[in-house]
């Protein structure tokens, strides 16, 4: 049985549009998604500075000796007709390239088949940016559970000081999708 699972993902960058594949560890003992260090400077991807380090902790509660995390980046990620835009934490991960965590998971639910390392991705929220290959009805609004889980990615986890940034994101998104599907 294995004890790992990897992802080949796309990753795209914001700004150029460019695009790489990358493997990506599935972690559920992560609190976070981060991108290694060595990744972003070897492909070019724009950071963003933090506007307050975040301190890493072991798990046994000593400080990472890493050291905090002070950027992040945006960018887009494709795995089999998924596709979302996602901030990643920038840290040393050693050989690994990213890292998706509990907020990853937790967003998405995968299907995972630890024997074959095989994962899909069926059982997203509604406002997720998964793309279906048939058409089907769109399901407007979300179930009080998917609620409360969209509420928690956006607004209840630590935002270390970036209310405006993320008031921006809301009005963007209320921008950018149909009045009727705010809902």
């Amino acid at each position: 049985m294995l004890r790992e699972v990897w992802l080949n993902i796309g990753v795209e960058k914001i700004d150029t549009h460019e695009g790489i594949m990358i493997k990506a560890l599935l972690d559920s003992g992560a609190m976070g998604i981060f991108m290694d260090r060595q990744t972003v400077a070897r492909h070019g991807f724009k950071l963003q500075k933090l506007e307050r380090p975040l301190v890493v902790r072991n798990v046994n509660g000593t400080n990472n000796s890493g050291g905090a995390i002070t950027h992040q980046v945006e960018c887009n990620v494709f795995y089999k007709g998924h596709m979302e835009r996602m901030r990643m934490d920038i840290y040393n991960l050693g050989k690994t390239e990213v890292i998706l965590g509990i907020p990853w998971l937790a967003a998405h639910n995968p299907e995972i088949n630890w024997e074959t390392g095989e994962v899909k991705i069926t059982r997203c929220l509604p406002l997720c940016g998964r793309r279906s290959q048939k058409k089907e009805k769109v399901r407007i609004t979300a179930t009080e559970k998917e609620e409360k889980i969209i509420q928690w990615a956006i607004d209840d986890k630590e935002d270390w000081g970036r209310e405006e940034e993320i008031e921006e994101d809301h009005r963007k998104i209320k921008k950018m999708v149909p009045k009727k599907f705010l809902k």
